[in-house]
């Protein structure tokens, strides 16, 4: 039986190349996303062990220990005394101070900022003499360290990019107006080829310290120990000499402090891309379940001749399940090697959508290997069980019977019931999941897991008694256009509906995802557009270049004092904790927020911003609700400077949940800028008396010297908003695309199949005058038939799914909107994935010869 399983692979090739694709790619995309992010992981644990291989101890300044929205709280500066009082700890051998920001942009030749994809642009002030040298990370390509106020080193890959070599000038963009320095050195981070999108300047310690305004400041102070003095107990030391006023750690556990906090961003990617591997191999399942149940319908007499000659069930079972291992054995070897290519592709993609990540050599971790080659190797099996199981059923008497069919299973009289069952538990656990408000964010996505596969499993099982109805209405611009061959599509597609539905269940998953997906983001468009229009009422908005970071106050500052504005309202804002918990802190501008900002009271007016002075707020309704605040009420506001305040409620509005502009709770601008030593807008809003269009150029002119800003119309403003959702929206598309590839994959399976078991049938139709050309146009309309069912199919599904989720986030103002165009081009899709599939199959029906077909049997 091992040897008819084989005979039976190798002399049906082009079926096991076909079914197998499906698991290749499924597994491919499972290896590419732990091959891609591993090797992310090891780049950035690369940075992290680099910048602090030769250290002891770090110092740095109290850490509030804030996260709001994935936004850390970062160490406050130290007094540059420290490192004094460093050096002077008994078993310190050596110690050094250094100076880092993550905001400070380097300039393009035209003087706009390099864009980093949102990747930190880094400013270091280091000591650079040799005795120091333990502990920089940097090391030079080219030229010499910088030491003056008017020099710096950049990164290899900015000077790759832009042409910049030893000698050029570049532009810096930090706290105040542009500076330009002259570059005297080129550099890398350690050994990394690259640092993905991140960008870094580097700085002798009192360059840096000016530009950054931390004068008298270090940002940290780097140890290490004398010959006998552990690690640990130079961080006792320390720590006990410098008390609770700073943090003391080891350099191991610095380094496993910052990559624990990348860790949580890579895994985030890893799960997010295995999710896309895992709908591959859920869509492939289906392929290979059909290719089998066909293949074991077509190997009846077969299968009937084994059991007279004395095979059991047990061994036809066997045979067929050995079946499928192999072909999941061999598809999941190939789908691991062609994860490193699609690991290569994958970052590529990120890279095209402006996520450059950092690089090192290429990690194939034996779990990888593992992994998927259990997976891949599992879902065949699981697959392929069920036709493996209808095998056993061949009676012996069918091996001399012409036409025989297989028995029908003793659940198939029950199969409808099961399917609407599997559709109502679905509709259940997604309900549950969605709407339950007593479920941990972990459980709730398995939750809806469950529920994705139970609906895609219960529409597939009932899709079967859809056929034929579906096939008459889809089926008709074939009998209009195609004539005869179109009518004969039309019936082949109704001829079996069990196959008709599972060939068309596998593009119904992905037409249905990429619906779902298509709709959400719709929604997103329109409430992310009513969500600005109601809230700002500006003619114009400045904001930073990628329109979501904060900038320099002193970019607000220097707008107003541009001639002709009617109003100039800066809006600051930073991460603060309020009550204990995470939030967005805003200042605003008390006296003129209200002629570019829309309040709409719940318990206040307009006159309460007035009134805020130096302990007042004003917080939106779902806070006060979520923090059991009224008027009158107090909250503690801790800053990331580790400063601490008590504020009075003076007033609640009704906020925007789904796009809240001013955050957790307002306070004044001076109070704000009281309780932060850098403060920093979010955005500026401007009032001009002409036309936006002229004032907005006057304005550019005007902030040339900030290069890092962009000033926008309010529609640009959204516009711009839109832009960005379409970018992630073209990912999810290209991510999903791998299933309908799939699908893609397994119709042209089933219709080569159904090509190759109506041989016979196909001659007798040539015997009686059908031509070539009118066999491939049928096979191509019975094509276009199945994919339009899966369309059919999938369009409701994705829809019911995306207006599941709407309603699931209503509290958020989430609104539900239907992308016509979109669901058209899906439908075109399918027509065109339909005539895709068909081109081969059609090709092999028109090649049959007519006297052979005719004696096939």
């Amino acid at each position: 039986m091992i040897r008819v399983a084989l005979r039976g692979l190798s002399g049906r090739k082009f079926r096991t190349v076909l079914t197998a694709i499906a698991i290749v790619l499924g597994v491919a995309m499972m290896s590419g996303a732990y091959v891609l992010t591993d090797t992310i992981d090891k780049a950035f644990s690369a940075i992290f062990v680099e910048s602090y291989s030769g250290t002891d101890a770090v110092v740095s300044g109290k850490e509030a220990g804030i996260s709001f929205e994935g936004e850390q709280s970062r160490p406050a500066p130290i007094p540059e005394a420290v490192l004094e009082r460093v050096r002077d700890v008994d078993g310190v051998e050596v110690a050094v101070g250094s100076v880092t920001d993550f905001q400070t942009k380097l300039l393009k030749s035209d003087g706009e900022s390099i864009d980093t994809g949102g990747a930190p642009s880094f400013a270091f002030g280091i000591e650079t003499a040799p005795e120091y040298d333990r502990f920089n990370p940097l090391n030079l390509v080219e030229g010499r360290w910088p030491s003056g106020s008017g020099e710096l080193a950049i990164d290899e890959g900015v000077a790759d990019e832009e042409s910049l070599a030893v000698g050029d000038r570049i532009g810096v963009a930090a706290l105040g107006p542009a500076r330009e320095f002259e570059i005297v050195g080129i550099a890398r981070y350690g050994d990394l080829s690259s640092l993905g999108g991140a960008t870094f300047a580097i700085f002798d310690i009192p360059t840096a310290q000016a530009l950054l305004e931390k004068e008298g400041q270090l940002d940290a102070v780097q140890a290490a120990a004398e010959q006998g003095v552990t690690p640990e107990q130079l961080v006792a030391g320390i720590r006990g000499d410098l008390g609770t006023a700073v943090t003391v750690r080891s350099g191991a556990q610095q380094a496993s402090e910052e990559s624990g906090e990348v860790a949580t961003f890579t895994s985030i990617i890893r799960y997010f891309l295995l999710t896309f591997a895992g709908i591959a191999l859920f869509v492939g399942a289906f392929v290979i379940f059909n290719t089998l149940s066909i293949t074991v319908a077509q190997r009846t007499r077969e299968f009937a001749t084994l059991r007279t000659i004395g095979a059991s069930r047990r061994q036809v079972l066997t045979s067929v399940i050995l079946e499928a291992l192999l072909i999941g054995l061999l598809a999941s070897v190939i789908g691991l090697f062609a994860g490193l290519g699609l690991a290569v592709g994958l970052n590529e993609l990120f890279i095209a959508l402006n996520l450059d990540l950092p690089q090192t050599e290429t990690v194939f971790a034996t779990r990888t290997i593992v992994v998927s080659l259990l997976v891949g190797t599992l879902v065949t099996l699981f697959a392929g069980l069920s036709p493996a199981l209808r095998a056993t059923r061949v009676p012996p008497i069918a091996a001399v019977r012409e036409g025989a069919q297989l028995p029908r299973s003793a659940l198939s009289r029950f199969a409808p019931y099961i399917a609407v069952a599997t559709v109502a538990l679905a509709v259940i656990t997604l309900s549950y999941g969605l709407l339950a408000g007593d479920v941990a964010t972990g459980d709730r996505f398995v939750l809806l897991g469950i529920g994705v596969l139970a609906l895609f499993t219960g529409v597939a099982l009932l899709s079967s008694r859809l056929v034929v109805p579906l096939a008459r209405l889809v089926g008709w611009p074939a009998r209009r256009i195609g004539g005869a061959s179109g009518r004969l599509a039309e019936r082949n597609a109704m001829r079996d509906p069990g196959r008709t539905a599972s060939t068309a269940a596998a593009l119904m998953i992905g037409i249905a995802l990429v619906t779902f997906v298509g709709v959400l983001a719709q929604g997103l468009r329109v409430s992310n557009s009513a969500a600005i229009e109601e809230q700002i009422q500006a003619d114009l908005v400045l904001t930073s270049q990628d329109g979501y970071s904060e900038f320099p106050a002193a970019v607000g500052d220097a707008a107003g004092e541009i001639e002709g504005t009617d109003v100039v309202s800066n809006v600051r804002q930073d991460v603060a904790e309020v009550d204990g918990s995470g939030a967005n802190l805003t200042g605003l501008d008390d006296s003129s927020i209200n002629d570019v900002y829309e309040f709409r009271w719940a318990q206040g007016s307009d006159e309460v911003l007035a009134k805020l002075r130096d302990d007042g707020a004003v917080v939106p309704d779902d806070v006060a609700d979520d923090k059991d605040l009224a008027v009158g009420d107090s909250f503690t506001v801790l800053t990331t400077d580790n400063e601490r305040q008590e504020f009075v409620v003076r007033g609640i509005y009704d906020g925007s949940p789904f796009y809240p502009l001013l955050g957790t709770a307002s306070i004044s601008q001076d109070a704000f800028d009281e309780l932060y030593r850098r403060p920093r807008n979010r955005f500026t809003l401007i009032n001009v008396p002409g036309t936006p269009g002229e004032a907005k150029a006057k304005i550019e002119n005007a902030l040339e010297s900030f290069p890092d800003t962009r000033v926008q119309t309010r529609q640009e403003w959204i516009d711009k908003e839109d832009a960005e959702i379409s970018q992630f929206l073209l990912l999810l598309y290209v991510l999903l695309a791998l299933s309908v590839v799939v699908s893609l994959f397994g119709m042209v399976n089933t219709l080569a199949l159904s090509v190759f078991e109506r041989t016979r049938e196909l001659g007798m139709l040539r015997a009686v005058g059908m031509t070539r050309r009118q066999v491939r146009r049928m096979v191509r309309h019975e094509s276009v038939i199945t994919a339009l069912i899966g369309a059919a199919l999938g369009l409701p599904l994705g829809i019911f799914l995306a207006l599941l989720v709407t309603q699931a986030l209503s509290q958020y103002d989430l609104q539900f909107a239907i992308p016509a165009g979109a669901l058209i081009t899906f439908v075109i899709v399918a027509v065109i994935a339909g005539l895709v599939a068909a081109i081969l199959p059609a090709r092999r029906a028109a090649r049959l010869r007519v006297l052979e077909a005719l004696q096939y049997e």
